[in-house]
């Protein structure tokens, strides 16, 4: 009795133990699999540091990602890293031979520097102790930035210099010429909403008594905006790029898996297959040959039993393989949605930017641009259905004395008023576009000869008969318009030109008139 009792009691000590074991193994599990997703969570991030040096590497991080996303995939991704640490290697090698040629290239520069006699002596000795430091290698681009930083302070402090007096040099035609040139073509670029307001100060600024070094700063200040534009949209580019790229080489992966799995899972079940034929074949032997009928039912429900198993794993294998199918296909679907929205969003941008490439960002007219383009489908037209085809020139008269007495702020405001004017007085078949400073082109199809100058001349009296008041006075702003239509074999510019030449004559002719070219 005392022996029964020393055997329950060790074994309810070793449960016990067993049941701590299991728990502190359980521990052990979790507290691994935590550090482990901080691990994936850190291969993760460090991934993404080093996208955008080698797309190769690119490709290759985008797989790693796409495996560690959970802990059974991570097997699949140990080939992968060998593969990755060649291309980290070959990429280091490669990045220290680019900085090298970089502390050369800055040698070249500083020595360049050393020549210019005009600088300063205390820049120069900055210089003297900078080109000591550049014969210490780069180990990281981080210590070439700033090198290439103090480069452009010397170049910017030597000009700085060479510059001190430029507020006195005295400004000539060619300065003032250039500055109205600059506001005409800012006039004419789209800018971004945040930089509109800066935009519009430089204008006043070039229209007004400009000295050289404001000249100076305009061109440096609308240059550096325009990069900054150019370096956005190529930066979306590039994002949009790379989206599309890892997408692609996750719906590439997700598929090779399928198709890999879809392979075994045939192979397993071509082997169910004929494993369960066998039984049956063997069962058909075993009624053929039986003797006994109890050993015959032995028999077969040992065969039956086997065939059950067999059609349960054949199941188990078929069920598995719709879960997985129905996981790829999920995760494909989400990718390809992300993809879709990424490739809308970026369609979006690209339309918008197409349209305000063709629109005059002051009046909201068509562009310079887009008038060719439309000449070209309106002259295919005539050409093919021997319609009529009319182009009228116009022209804002005395707009320069606008500009003058009451600002160029208020004749913006009168060519914006004009322009709608003059769109709104036109059917959707007639095109109207802003082609430079006060001048606006028709194009006019599928009118006769009768009609033209009726039609031409009730726009120049709507234009005439609007109220325009600036400071308490008011203004009449008249047009004067010249047009020809395009002959039998003509070619547009010499329609064009005759267009021209009639406006020329309206306006020798005392302005506030039309003349047509027949």
């Amino acid at each position: 009795m005392k022996e029964s009792n020393t055997t329950i009691t060790q074994i309810s000590l070793m449960k016990q133990k067993l049941n701590a074991a299991k728990l502190a193994l359980e521990e052990i599990n979790t507290d691994r699999n935590e550090k482990l997703k901080v691990l994936i969570q850190f291969i993760t991030h460090l991934s993404l540091a080093c996208k955008g040096q080698n797309i190769e590497l690119d490709n290759k991080l985008a797989k790693l990602r796409h495996h560690m996303h959970n802990f059974e995939q991570i097997d699949e991704a140990l080939p992968e890293l060998v593969d990755i640490e060649r291309l980290l290697k070959s990429q280091y090698s490669h990045t220290m031979s680019r900085l090298e040629d970089s502390r050369n290239g800055l040698n070249r520069v500083i020595r360049q520097i050393q020549r210019i006699d005009a600088a300063p002596d205390k820049l120069k000795k900055e210089i003297t102790y900078f080109k000591q430091e550049l014969n210490k290698p780069f180990h990281t681009v981080w210590e070439y930035i700033p090198k290439v930083e103090k480069l452009i302070f010397f170049y910017e402090e030597i000009l700085k210099h060479q510059f001190s007096d430029a507020d006195n040099y005295k400004i000539l035609p060619q300065h003032i010429l250039l500055a109205k040139e600059l506001a005409a073509k800012i006039s004419e670029i789209e800018f971004r909403k945040d930089q509109r307001d800066q935009i519009l100060v430089i204008k006043e600024v070039l229209l007004g008594d400009i000295s050289l070094s404001h000249l100076l700063d305009s061109y440096q200040t609308i240059l550096s905006l325009l990069l900054d534009n150019i370096a956005r949209e190529k930066t979306a580019s590039q994002d949009f790029l790379f989206s599309l790229n890892d997408a692609l080489l996750i719906v590439h992966d997700v598929v090779n898996n399928v198709h890999n799995n879809s392979q075994r899972n045939e192979q397993l079940k071509g082997q169910l297959n004929q494993e369960i034929n066998l039984r049956v074949n063997s069962t058909g032997e075993l009624v053929t040959g039986a003797d006994n009928l109890n050993e015959l039912k032995t028999q077969l429900t040992a065969q039956l039993s086997s065939i059950r198993d067999a059609l349960s794993r054949k199941e188990a294998l078929e069920q598995r393989e719709q879960t997985i199918l129905r996981k790829s296909i999920e995760s494909m679907r989400k990718e390809l949605n992300a993809m879709s929205q990424e490739a809308s969003n970026y369609k979006e941008k690209l339309f918008e930017h197409q349209k305000l490439n063709l629109l005059d960002p002051l009046t909201q007219l068509a562009n310079r641009t887009a008038l060719e383009d439309r000449m070209e489908q309106a002259y295919r037209n005539h050409i093919r259905y021997k319609t009529p085809l009319w182009i009228a020139i116009t022209d804002i008269d005395h707009f320069k004395i606008i500009n003058d007495n009451f600002g160029h702020s208020t004749g913006d405001k009168t060519l914006q008023v004009i322009a709608m004017a003059l769109k709104n007085s036109l059917r959707d078949s007639e095109f109207v576009a802003r082609y430079g400073g006060e001048e606006f082109v028709l194009l006019l199809p599928d009118i006769n000869n009768d009609h033209i100058s009726i039609l031409l001349n009730r726009v120049r009296e709507k234009i005439k008969n609007i109220p325009f008041k600036f400071k308490n006075q008011r203004i009449t702003v008249t047009l004067s318009i010249g047009a020809a239509q395009v002959m039998e074999n003509e070619s547009l510019e010499d329609a064009f030109e005759r267009a021209d030449a009639a406006l020329y004559q309206a306006k020798n002719n005392g302005r506030d008139r039309v003349v047509i070219d027949i």
